[in-house]
């Protein structure tokens, strides 16, 4: 069963509704690039609907290199708990950017981001798209692209010497860089678990 928004937002926006599947009893709508942020905002704003958070907003690449890359935004009404995914195709031989809804929601900021940085997706009016998890002088591409190499384009020696040349301090401000230097707030038990390499579930 579609979610009970489609008809409105049918009526709303007409032909830029590409179209509507569900999917393991979620909602999927596809919407055109030019209409997207449109589209994002009457779903937050709109009475009776009203999707006020943002619960990710991630990308596909598909294998097959004839499909559109598309951009993936997943909302939740907290009041009616009811979700919907949106989704905009980007061609792949056209420039790969869409709209940034951090206007329309603050917690976008980091994700679009994580998006930009592993894909190579431009949102465009976002206040400061920049590598989250790569640095800012890494050159080997978008890792999670079809076309990035299961080890990358560069020997892990290289890697390695340019992550160590890597000035993080001309990139991120001090209160970002703050949260690495958070370590020494651990418990003495958890640094030490840490220290030894284990990456399970730390309580």
């Amino acid at each position: 069963m579609t979610s009970p928004s489609i008809p409105g937002l049918r009526a709303e926006f007409g032909p830029a509704v590409e179209r509507v599947l569900v999917s393991c009893g979620d909602t999927i709508v596809y919407v055109t690039r030019d209409r997207s942020h449109d589209v994002l905002a009457w779903l937050k704003d709109a009475p009776g609907h009203q999707f006020n958070y943002l619960t990710d907003v991630t990308a596909v690449e598909y294998r097959d290199s004839e499909l559109p890359l598309e951009v993936v935004y997943q909302l939740r009404s907290l009041s009616r708990k009811a979700d919907i995914r949106v989704k905009v195709a980007l061609d792949k031989r056209a420039p790969l950017q869409v709209r940034s809804v951090v206007d329309l929601w603050r917690g976008a900021d980091w994700l679009e981001r994580e998006v930009y940085d592993l894909f190579g997706i431009t949102f465009t009016g976002h206040p400061d798209l920049r590598r989250i998890l790569m640095w800012e002088t890494y050159a080997e591409g978008y890792p999670l692209r079809k076309d990035f190499p299961l080890r990358g384009h560069f020997s892990r020696a290289e890697q390695t010497r340019q992550a160590l040349a890597a000035n993080p301090e001309a990139h991120y401000s001090l209160e970002e860089l703050s949260i690495a230097e958070a370590f020494d707030e651990l418990p003495p038990d958890m640094r030490q678990r840490l220290a030894r390499g284990e990456r399970g579930y730390l309580k």
